[in-house]
């Protein structure tokens, strides 16, 4: 039997329980349940397995048995208090007898929004809510931002050489991350709900868009494209029947030839523009939309133009960057983020998180942006 040295260490058991269920329980959030005695001895535990499938809290009173009653929860996130594809945890809390729940963050899903919390109190359960809650939220991140803004998480991602190009002047991206590199792509691809490029990346790269090897997600492809220049005989287009392909595109393009691209298996999603006289779509409609189809994770693959679009509007979550040791040079090479970008250098650290990895000869960089919902997000719940 485990014996945790402090509470902390518990509720960082839980974290570490939670992480293992990302990719696999969307749209729900990954969630780490403990269950102690009176000296910190290990008694249960679990995790949020996959979607549709029992809560953590519930796998962690099945290994506990009887030993629950009379014993301690630390979870990473409310337990809920409503009867969907699972039962509500929180009778299942009261029913073991537990008594007293540790939770890091309250989840603010209207069908929960503390109700969980009320519950168990009301039931006479000692509830304690706050510990280590910085980090149970940034777990938690994606499905806290799709339930407090209606919005996926977005990820930007792209590859760059030492003097910060993505691609050469004449548009030329093939192999500038090596082989670990693109291994780690692919399993960021098995995680996310959806995989988003622009037209021009579309029709000089001609991607699949897929995880090779398949993960635990299948993304939906979707290709940001106002004038259906897409071509027809493109991988995506060639696969729209066997992975699901969406193109975001106007009304007008849909009406000139968009039943050619439906009869290949594409959706077509019409987009307003936001700027008749620039011909920029609306990418806040599109997120919208996308939260509302419940994705969860989007990842941003490129171009530079599409990346400093999401940018210029504050829609980037996080960060991933793979810096290769080649240089490419030329004043008209792509650099990853177009758009108008900042005037002025910022003087704070513009991330809450931020790691370095080294893979071989390149360097892998991934962080959370300090963006205004996870402001105030971590504002409201943190006080």
């Amino acid at each position: 039997m485990s014996c945790f040295s402090d509470e902390t260490a518990v509720m960082r058991r839980a974290i570490e329980l939670a992480r293992q269920g990302i990719g696999f329980v969307e749209p729900n959030p990954p969630v780490g349940a403990v269950i102690v005695d009176d000296d910190l001895n290990l008694v249960g535990e679990g995790w949020h397995q996959k979607f549709g499938g029992p809560h953590a809290e519930v796998h962690a009173l099945e290994q506990a048995g009887d030993s629950a009653r009379g014993a301690s929860l630390f979870v990473t996130l409310e337990p809920c208090c409503h009867a969907g594809k699972t039962p509500a945890c929180s009778k299942a809390v009261i029913n073991a007898g537990l008594k007293r729940v540790v939770v890091a963050v309250s989840d603010p899903a209207e069908h929960v929004n503390g109700g969980g919390i009320r519950e168990l109190r009301d039931a006479g359960i000692e509830v304690e809510v706050g510990l280590l809650k910085e980090d149970s939220a940034l777990l938690a991140a994606p499905f806290l931002k799709l339930m407090t803004t209606g919005k996926p998480f977005v990820h930007a991602k792209w590859a760059m050489s030492l003097d910060g190009k993505i691609a050469s002047r004449a548009r030329h991206s093939q192999w500038i991350s090596n082989e670990r590199s693109r291994e780690i792509v692919h399993e960021l691809r098995g995680r996310m709900d959806g995989i988003l490029v622009g037209s021009m990346t579309a029709k000089l790269d001609d991607p699949l868009l897929t995880a090779r090897p398949a993960g635990p997600r299948t993304a939906t492809r979707i290709v940001l494209d106002r004038d259906l220049i897409l071509s027809t005989t493109s991988q995506l287009m060639q696969t729209a029947n066997e992975v699901p392909v969406l193109i975001a595109t106007t009304q007008a393009a849909i009406d000139e030839r968009g039943k050619l691209y439906e009869s290949l298996g594409a959706e077509l999603l019409p987009i307003s523009y936001l700027d008749e006289r620039l011909r920029h779509l609306n990418l806040d409609q599109l997120l919208q939309e996308l939260g509302r189809r419940e994705m969860t994770n989007l990842l941003v693959e490129g171009g530079g133009s599409l990346l400093g679009d999401f940018f210029d509007h504050n829609f980037i979550d996080e960060l991933h960057v793979f810096l290769a040791p080649k240089l490419i040079g030329g004043h008209q090479a792509v650099t990853p983020i177009g758009g108008t970008g900042l005037e002025q250098v910022p003087n704070v650290n513009q991330f809450v998180t931020q790691e370095t990895e080294l893979l071989g000869s390149d360097i892998y960089w991934h962080g959370m942006l300090e963006t205004d919902w996870w402001r105030e997000f971590r504002e409201g719940e943190m006080g």
